[in-house]
């Protein structure tokens, strides 16, 4: 008999070198009280045995779609009925290729057709593969159907090579897959991210700029629209594929942040300001390259508008969340910025510890005091943080919360 209230997934697995990697999705999946059933393609089951999954998850692991122990011998209605997501891990090209077009020749490619329950998909390939016109437009088609496609990221690949392509980490797919897995809390709201570097022109092709990935805002738009929140994300210049589940506008320079924040914010529940945008710009960019000479250059910089600052004391604004970036004294200047631009919550890191890596340790302060996250994936982080950001914004309002007016 099931468990009243436990959530059910179906792990697809099909062929691919990370298919080992999703022997701990699985495991960390139960930890989380989260039930699964694994279903595997022939070409899965040349990487990791059905047995490994079978110890790990406790049931029998399905292959056959002609498998005889199935009401009816359908087994591709029986596991697609009574779950709450399938989640295909990886999922190889052939396979993304199956789903776009609807063929259904292998009890997995079969039990996705006919599901009624959401799917999520963890692509997996070498980089020449994913950058393959036919399998992004697969891919298109698929977030077209509202199929979530998480990932995938960049890095070393088993074939030697080093690209995009390779599958999200367990511990990053996991809290994806228990964010959509958890109640929407924030249906209804909307929410205003901004990620990334600005991008300040000097002449025509120089500029100043930061080392700023953009990998923690898109994290925290992610985690919004997972919880349900209708996100809209204004990203300065990044190497980051825009979310598919959020408004996506992309800017160049920090004024151009500023207009496009200004047009959004009035009606945002939430704002997130993760961009690290640069203080200064130059006063009076070339509209023409500057031929390199002998002689030393004075470049004159006037400070930019403060973005946050301005939303902050904006007549019935957004709940602001601000982010510090410091590389010393991280709680004195996370705090007095915090007071500076009067808002509630401010996340604070050390700069050495996050810029250009996957993972992110960080401190939230509000008016309770220092609240430390452990490091971890970025994803995950960015889930606490919004938690946390929503857990402040809904005693501020009580428990039945009204949308925030515009402001005038």
């Amino acid at each position: 008999m099931e468990e009243t209230g436990r959530r059910r997934v179906l792990l697809g697995v099909t062929g691919g070198i990370a298919t080992y990697k999703v022997a701990e999705l699985a495991r960390a999946l139960i930890r989380n009280n989260v039930q699964v059933q694994v279903a595997m393609t022939a070409a899965g089951t040349k990487f990791v045995t059905p047995a490994t999954f079978q110890a790990l998850t406790g049931r029998p692991v399905v292959t056959d779609l002609w498998d005889a122990s199935f009401p009816n011998a359908m087994a591709h209605i029986e596991l697609s009925r009574g779950v709450d997501a399938i989640v295909v891990a990886p999922a190889s090209a052939d396979f993304l290729a199956k789903l776009a077009h609807g063929l259904a020749d292998d009890l997995l490619s079969t039990t996705c057709l006919a599901r009624n329950c959401a799917l999520l998909v963890a692509p997996a390939m070498n980089r020449e593969m994913w950058d393959n016109p036919a399998t992004q437009r697969n891919v298109n088609l698929l977030r077209g159907d509202g199929v979530a496609i998480l990932g995938p990221a960049s890095g070393d690949q088993a074939c030697g090579e080093v690209g995009m392509g390779r599958m999200l980490e367990p511990e990053e797919l996991l809290q994806s897959i228990l964010a959509f897995l958890s109640p929407k809390r924030l249906a209804g709201r909307r929410v205003l991210v901004t990620a990334g570097p600005t991008f300040e022109a000097i002449d025509t092709v120089r500029g100043i700029t930061n080392l700023s990935s953009g990998k923690m805002g898109y994290a925290i738009a992610e985690a919004a629209a997972a919880l349900g929140a209708d996100v809209t994300l204004v990203s300065g210049p990044t190497a980051l594929a825009p979310p598919a589940n959020a408004h996506f506008v992309f800017v160049t320079s920090a004024a151009e942040m500023l207009n496009a924040v200004a047009a959004h914010a009035g009606g945002a529940d939430l704002f997130f300001s993760v961009a690290a945008v640069a203080d200064y710009t130059p006063e009076a960019p070339a509209s023409r390259k500057l031929k390199k000479s002998g002689e030393p250059m004075e470049l004159k910089l006037k400070p930019t508008v403060d973005i946050l600052a301005q939303v902050a004391r904006m007549p019935a604004g957004p709940f602001c969340v601000g982010f510090a970036a410091e590389s010393e004294n991280l709680a004195e200047y996370a705090q007095a910025k915090r007071k500076r631009k009067d808002i509630p919550m401010i996340v604070a890191n050390l700069v050495q510890h996050t810029i250009g890596r996957e993972e992110n340790e960080v401190t939230i302060y509000d008016d309770a005091g220092a609240h430390p996250l452990a490091r971890a994936p970025k994803s995950r982080i960015a889930h606490a943080i919004v938690e946390h950001a929503l857990a402040l914004y809904e005693a501020r309002r009580g428990a039945t919360v009204t949308p925030i007016k515009q402001a005038s």
